[in-house]
């Protein structure tokens, strides 16, 4: 006969150092009546038994078995004092940048175990080990997460996306991403089919019934977009040839990049390794080098007397916080070291005025106004935050591998010292970017970067071209005083002319925001 039932007990187990540990449990115990072979007594559970545990002999036959017998499941009400942390998955490779970090591995699973602040979060890895990890490198652990999934790239848009799968250039290469349509999804895709040497790029949008089942070709429904994706990896189903080539998520823009670490912006100079010289800027030489020998990282070094260092250091821990898609990242300075180092994220396709003239007559329109959607992106985020870039530009925005537009160097013009930088009489001063209000009263404003942002659209639009072109800085002041403004460049069709225009208005007040400009440039990109 057998009887089955659950137990709670005591049990002393002793280690060959002598040290005891009382442990208490809940058992599940089968005992076995067996008058032949006498009463054996079988703990079993969800753990294995501690292996120095020894066998209990009692008299005849008569035994306790521990050793090898895995320990029981706690039992489902015990369970409810123990809720269940959040689950994680990593979207990129994270090293640890200092020892609170826990280092993140693309595509495992953690445990959240307290959520710091809005950047950083006290994870548990699967062996243990527990730190800080960067909020924005992971996401939700479900099916329903899109973020999951390599075929998923959640910041690229129309032209990212088509130069993304004319690089894979293979049939049925694709990629789901966000419509320009807001709550929506778009299937891209390249073929072959038509007979295009070059190939097709294909964009299909995701839509939904009144039922909530989403579809591409109509008879094809599904209750989710990865089981829809999953159909159409093995089915073409009324699309011009079934997925194949799923694009990596290593060839989407990032996500917002965290600060370097969460307790650390003050950077050690011996761990960092220079690679090369990129270019001289403003301040001094800019160099791509590697932070403890594996994170890539661009190193601008700033001449003695060229800035006012002690004000920059303040503003440096305030400016490593902002963190968007759209802004490349500062990573961290070296105080105390002449020359001062700034470390930022590593832009793979340099400046973008230098990438404009390279690229002229190869570049689209619609890329061209995907372009200053990206710097507006960024800028819509430095205005929420109240932080005033003052001297915004094309040489001072920056360009990534996969061809997204961040801008750069924002804040640093006001600690520069030089002062032919802040005279308005100066060959340096950029009056041909700025607002009249800043040329004649040196008053700055989100307003004041909406209008170089203005110009900023007029130099994508004509490739790299320079503002004003040979006139000097006394009569370019003197034309804007008047109300003469920049020409329509010939790729910029009205309603964009209209959008860099607005921007031109007299006064600060007459301007847009940077909020309803990113939606005039989306509206503008829908139509197109």
């Amino acid at each position: 006969m057998i009887l089955s039932t659950y137990h709670t007990f005591q049990s002393v187990f002793c280690c060959c150092c002598c040290c005891c540990t009382v442990q208490e449990r809940a058992t599940r115990t089968k005992v076995n009546l067996d008058p032949d072979t006498g009463l054996v007594t079988h703990y079993s559970g969800s753990r294995p038994d501690i292996s120095c545990a020894p066998s209990l002999k009692g008299s005849g036959k008569r035994q306790l078995q521990f050793k090898n017998k895995p320990l029981p499941p706690l039992p489902a009400e015990a369970l409810e004092d123990y809720p269940e942390k959040p689950r994680v998955i990593a979207l990129y490779d994270y090293f640890a940048r200092g020892p609170s970090d826990l280092p993140l591995k693309k595509s495992e699973e953690y445990i959240i175990l307290e959520q710091y602040d809005p950047h950083w979060w006290k994870a548990r890895d699967q062996h243990g080990n527990e730190g800080l990890i960067p909020r924005n490198y992971v996401t939700e652990n479900k099916k329903s997460n899109l973020e999951t999934y390599k075929w998923y790239c959640k910041h690229i848009n129309r032209s990212q996306a088509e130069l993304l799968l004319r690089q894979k250039a293979k049939e049925g290469a694709f990629v789901v991403r966000d419509s320009s349509r807001q709550g929506l999804l778009t299937l891209s895709m390249y073929s072959r089919a038509k007979g295009n040497h070059d190939g097709d790029i294909l964009h299909y949008q995701i839509k939904q019934n009144h039922l909530g089942q989403y579809y591409v070709a109509e008879k094809y429904l599904f209750s989710s977009v990865p089981e829809l994706i999953e159909y159409h990896q093995h089915n073409a189903a009324g699309l011009i040839t079934r997925l194949r080539y799923p694009v990596r998520q290593d060839g989407c823009s990032s996500p917002e990049t965290a600060e370097l670490s969460y307790e650390e912006w003050r950077l050690n100079p011996s761990e960092l390794m220079f690679i090369k010289e990129l270019g001289r800027g403003q301040f001094g030489v800019v160099y791509l080098g590697k932070w403890k020998a594996t994170i890539k990282v661009a190193i601008k070094t700033i001449n003695e007397g060229a800035m006012s260092e002690d004000d920059f250091m303040e503003e440096a821990k305030l400016m490593m916080k902002l963190s968007h898609p759209k802004l490349v990242q500062l990573y961290g300075v070296c105080p105390h070291h002449k020359p001062l180092y700034v470390v930022t994220e590593f832009m793979e396709n340099g400046c973008l005025l230098s990438y404009l003239r390279h690229r002229r007559g190869q570049l689209g329109r619609d890329l061209l106004l995907s372009m200053c959607q990206d710097v507006c992106e960024g800028m819509e985020y430095l205005e929420r935050n109240s932080f005033i870039h003052r001297d915004l530009a094309a040489r001072n925005c920056l360009v990534n591998a996969e061809h997204t537009i961040k801008v750069s160097d924002f804040g640093m013009a006001r600690y520069v010292i030089d002062d032919e930088y802040i005279s308005s009489s100066g060959a340096k001063f950029p009056v041909k970017w700025s607002s009249p209000e800043v040329f004649l009263l040196k008053k700055y404003s989100s307003k004041s970067d909406v209008w170089s942002f203005g110009v900023l659209m007029w130099e994508v639009f004509t490739e790299g071209k320079m503002p004003f072109e040979n006139k000097p800085n006394s009569e370019v002041v003197h034309e804007i005083s008047h109300g003469n403004r920049l020409y329509r460049p010939h790729l910029a069709s009205h309603p964009v002319y209209k959008v860099m225009y607005s921007c031109w208005h007299e006064k600060p007040e007459g301007r847009p925001t940077f909020a309803e400009l990113v939606v005039t440039l989306t509206d503008l990109r829908k139509m197109r």
